[in-house]
């Protein structure tokens, strides 16, 4: 998700739920005549073992028990408390989707709540600026389940114990907390890596999701994974919005880029499948997007919404392969997209489709876990389905559990609770969607690392670089400059960085020598504003870039698509991202030190998906 500032039987091992979708099926057939009219008008997943850490602490801070199991019977099936996991000392949690008896311990707990409270547990919100107190109001004000941190809620020193991002996540839990209810807050992100990265200092900075699919590696994909979940954790957030499960089209996709691992479906699923373990390792709701697949669409949602024009039949040949495979390995949470499905529901986005929702994702591809919309103040939302919060209610009717980023969140909680109050929506509705909530949050919470872990995953980084970067043209594992080179084009900073990896490795870089070119072109850039907030990425700036065209080497800091223009006597790498371990791995590559792992995730030119120099 990136909101403005996205078969049908258990495997086994998997814990089984009862159907979501069977009392809601009943609720949708006698609430359907009363629903609003304004509304209408417009792979199998490797099972992977997991490791119990060997040290960690609690979310205050403080040491814990080193001992303990992970598995589901060793927990208790009540309340869990917002600071430390049932059991009291588990450092791991179990992957999958929550246990039936923590599902029906849940249920017994928010049944205890009035109406309103019911409804603002179901919503995630914005906040606005940097302080605990703003993080901490936001729940107060509306008894919000939790809150998003999007890149303007990061303060300077995000890791800070006291005015960094773990004493905004402790002021979250503890409005919670105070309002009687005794289960972990939703503290949401969208820490992707590549262009969509909230923090960007005082953690291990990784590529976009793309190099993943290059390096199609997935025991290095889970360890990055729960590298960067641990690292999250240790700052007190429960949920990433991450990894991105959607099959891109290439150059015509404007949205998602080198968000996306591939356009091969099963080089996505098989990334998308190995992150997801990783992460729920490490304690961090994972929730995958953005169904029903972004990738193959060319309308920005932050602007507006998008139309499908596939048939479900097509669909499921390509964009809901990822998902349909991450279904079957127990994903315990999906992002859906202001997408309308032609084929399915012509008039409305499939966030607030029941159709889609309920008719597709639950019901055909057997979902049970936690949906959760994109960003609901979004364009393709606020501008034609918003009005006085009935987007919210639109929403839950069509399935979806956690309402994120409403753009006025105490409109949604009023309307969620006039529609229950008129019979539109039904209070089992919200209850079966605030138990999800809590009974994923429990499933998945534990005691975070202790703060050393934050930044700590370099190495790791590094070889994610290596295994990633892809060369188009040239001689495998041969040097690619001289002794002397003079790099181009990118932004200052980035050559600044690259100039200085390959003065490490004993490279004179100047004005005379092999002509290194950095391209950044197709940086995400997606939706420039959105009401409620909540800043988005953009294209960092670019003034010293140079058009594709004859050099000595080619660096495509981005997508790949690019190298497509080059030379014939050329050599181009596709790095999926720019961070310093990308260009520490590139100047061993462009020195001869180290060769490109990577294979094309997608089509460069007449490149096809799995080629590569070193192959």
């Amino acid at each position: 998700m990136t909101p403005r500032t996205p078969a049908t039987a258990p495997v086994a091992g998997t814990p089984d739920v009862a159907p979501a979708g069977v009392a809601f099926a009943a609720d949708q057939a006698r609430l359907a005549p009363r629903r609003r009219r304004v509304r209408l008008t417009v792979v199998a997943a490797a099972t992977l073992s997991m490791t119990l850490a060997s040290c960690s602490s609690s979310d205050d801070g403080k040491p814990a028990s080193s001992s303990g199991s992970s598995s589901a019977s060793s927990r208790a099936s009540g309340s869990a408390g917002a600071s430390a996991p049932a059991n009291g000392n588990r450092t791991q949690a179990d992957t999958g989707l929550p246990t039936q008896a923590e599902l029906d311990a849940a249920t017994g707990d928010v049944s205890k709540l009035a109406t309103k409270q019911l409804a603002g547990q179901v919503i995630v919100g914005y906040y606005q600026g940097t302080s605990p107190q703003a993080a901490a109001d936001a729940v107060r004000r509306n008894g919000l389940g939790g809150v998003i941190v999007m890149g303007d809620n990061v303060p300077s020193n995000p890791t800070d114990e006291s005015a960094g991002l773990p004493a905004v996540t402790k002021a979250v839990q503890g409005a919670v907390k105070e309002s009687g209810r005794s289960w972990p807050a939703v503290i949401g992100i969208d820490q992707e890596g590549g262009p969509v990265t909230r923090i960007t200092s005082g953690v291990t900075p990784l590529p976009g999701a793309m190099a993943y699919g290059a390096a199609d590696d997935a025991a290095l994909a889970t360890q990055l994974a729960k590298d960067e979940g641990q690292e999250l954790r240790s700052l007190g957030v429960t949920m990433n919005f991450a990894p991105d499960a959607d099959v891109t089209v290439g150059p015509s996709d404007p949205t998602i880029g080198v968000r996306s691992p591939s356009s091969d479906p099963q080089r996505v699923a098989r990334a998308v499948n190995a992150q997801v373990a990783g992460y729920q390792q490490a304690g961090i709701v994972p929730v995958i997007k953005h169904f029903p697949g972004h990738g193959s669409v060319t309308t920005d949602t932050h602007v507006d919404y998008a139309v499908q024009a596939q048939s479900v039949e097509q669909l499921m040949k390509r964009d809901w392969v990822p998902f349909a495979s991450a279904i079957k390995a127990g994903v315990p949470a999906i992002m859906t997209a202001h997408i309308v499905v032609k084929d399915v529901d012509p008039n409305v986005p499939s966030t607030l489709s029941p159709k889609v929702l309920t008719g597709q994702l639950r019901d055909k591809l057997g979902f049970k876990g936690l949906i959760v919309t994109d960003g609901m103040n979004m364009g393709a939302i606020v501008k034609k389905f918003d009005r006085g919060g009935a987007a919210a209610v639109s929403a839950l009717e069509a399935g979806a559990d956690v309402v994120l980023m409403p753009a006025d969140a105490s409109a949604s909680v009023s309307a969620i609770e006039k529609a229950v109050a008129s019979g539109e929506l039904t209070r089992q509705r919200l209850i079966e969607s605030a138990a999800r909530i809590v009974a994923t949050t429990r499933h998945q919470h534990v005691s975070a690392p202790d703060a050393s872990v934050r930044g700590s995953h370099d190495d790791d980084a590094r070889r994610l670089a290596k295994a990633s970067i892809t060369q188009l043209g040239g001689r495998c594992g041969r040097d690619l400059v001289g002794s002397r080179v003079r790099v181009e084009g990118g932004t200052a900073e980035h050559r600044a960085t690259l100039t200085k990896e390959l003065k490490a490795r004993g490279v004179d870089v100047g004005l005379q020598g092999t002509r290194v070119n950095l391209l950044e072109g197709g940086v995400y850039n997606a939706g420039e504003s959105s009401a409620g907030g909540g800043a988005e990425a953009t294209s960092p700036d670019t003034s010293g870039a140079i058009k594709a065209g004859n050099s000595g080497v080619q660096i495509a800091l981005d997508t790949p698509y690019p190298l497509a223009l080059r030379g014939s006597d050329t050599v181009g790498l596709a790095a999926y991202g720019s961070t310093q371990p990308t260009f520490a791995a590139l100047a061993d590559v462009l020195t001869g030190k180290a060769k490109a792992g990577g294979t094309l995730p997608v089509a460069v030119g007449k490149d096809g998906v799995g080629s590569s120099a070193c192959r």
